[in-house]
């Protein structure tokens, strides 16, 4: 899969990125807005693992933030099973010196919408820790809209937070 971005492109994972993943997701600023299934610090065995998860998938549902050929972030989705399998949670994350270029918009405004038609998807949700702003407003941009709130919902790096829900829902397809 590769998709232009305009300011990114969007791509599959190769083993190629292991030194641009490991300089990039080994950040404690990029860590501490990611659920807990993204390690910190992010290490060669943590790297492998990812790699050796996405060789072992059918079809890939997670890719590469590609810029100037190397990869600086991720975006993906988990899709649903049974009741929940026209559903998919869906994330990305950037290397911190990438942060406010629009990048992330860019990307998710181009992902988001492939992910619903190439998965035959109806909603699409992405939860936010309410420290993260930025994050709100690049779902909020890609038409993406605020559900609700989970109060005191996580605790992370120390704090009890809330977590605030962002969907985005297309036309149910039968």
């Amino acid at each position: 899969m590769r998709l232009d971005c305009g300011k990114c492109m969007v791509r599959d994972w190769s083993r190629a990125d292991k030194a641009s993943l490991l300089l990039h997701a080994n950040n404690r600023n990029v860590w501490r807005n990611l659920h807990d299934i993204f390690p910190h610090p992010y290490t060669d065995a943590d790297a492998e693992n990812w790699f050796s998860l996405l060789e072992n998938t059918t079809e890939p549902t997670h890719w590469a933030i590609d810029i100037e050929g190397r990869a600086v972030g991720g975006i993906g989705c988990t899709i649903g099973k049974g009741m929940r399998a026209k559903s998919a949670q869906f994330g990305y994350w950037l290397g911190e010196e990438y942060w406010g270029r629009g990048i992330m918009t860019a990307a998710v405004q181009r992902v988001a919408p492939y992910v619903l038609e190439r998965f035959k998807l109806v909603r699409l949700q992405s939860p936010v820790f309410a420290w993260n702003p930025a994050s709100m407003r690049v779902l909020e941009k890609s038409g993406f809209v605020r559900e609700g709130v989970h109060r005191v919902a996580l605790f992370k790096d120390g704090e009890i937070i809330d977590e605030v829900l962002y969907a985005l829902v297309d036309t149910p397809r039968r």
